[in-house]
């Protein structure tokens, strides 16, 4: 089997917004030679929903580092919330977000990781909330999917069992914080690249290491 890069991520981990720009580079750089999968984390499910009355503060007062480590930028749009908490309706929930990553996959497998980065942009830069239809539908026509299709699909359980079969997956590679890579070289043989945020020269040649030993 062609060795599997495993991205694991939440689309509400600022960490992973920050990420972003390292993962689309190293699978540009490695597309001859591995596969790319997005898993989503479900970060915030469950009872790990919550308003961003509740966590805006902390975002707040963190956002500040992963700018400062990453130099990714957050919109003034999305930090508006976050200061206004108490103005915001917004609730952080990892669930729609990952249904729509389960559609993409199904129709454009190969623009995968292209859409969870926008999905990010959407909300870290141009302040959409994922859990609200809508923030959705402007990237519709950059992947070609028809708005009727796209909705029916968002709300059916179907889509909704895959995008909690990934959350499933995720515990089951022991994956407790985003985001994660891994290298998957056959049905038992993994290797944990990244835990939290990773610099492109680093995790490149991690995955030149690993590849170069298993004569991949």
């Amino acid at each position: 089997m062609k060795p599997l890069l495993i991205y694991c991520y939440d689309a509400y981990c600022g960490w992973c917004y920050g990420f972003s720009p390292v993962m689309k580079k190293i699978a540009a750089d490695f597309s001859d030679t591995v596969e790319v999968e997005v898993l989503s984390g479900g970060m915030m499910i469950g009872d790990r929903v919550m308003p961003i009355a509740k966590i805006g503060p902390y975002i707040q007062s963190a956002y500040h580092r992963v700018e400062e480590l990453t130099g990714i930028r957050f919109g003034k749009d999305f930090l508006w919330h976050t200061a206004h908490p108490e103005e915001s309706d917004w609730v952080m929930n990892s669930e729609k977000p990952a249904i729509a990553l389960s559609i993409i996959k199904e129709i454009h497998p190969e623009q995968q990781l292209f859409f969870a980065s926008n999905l990010q942009y959407a909300l870290n830069y141009e302040g959409r909330d994922l859990d609200d239809d809508e923030a959705y539908r402007h990237l519709l026509p950059q992947y070609h999917i028809k708005e009727k299709d796209f909705y029916s699909k968002l709300h059916n359980d179907a889509y909704k069992e895959k995008a909690y079969y990934e959350f499933a997956l995720c515990k089951q590679l022991r994956v407790d914080s985003f985001p994660q890579v891994l290298l998957q070289l056959s049905d038992s043989k993994f290797f944990l690249l990244a835990k939290g945020f990773t610099p492109y020269d680093d995790l490149k040649q991690r995955i030149d290491t690993v590849l170069l030993q298993a004569g991949a």
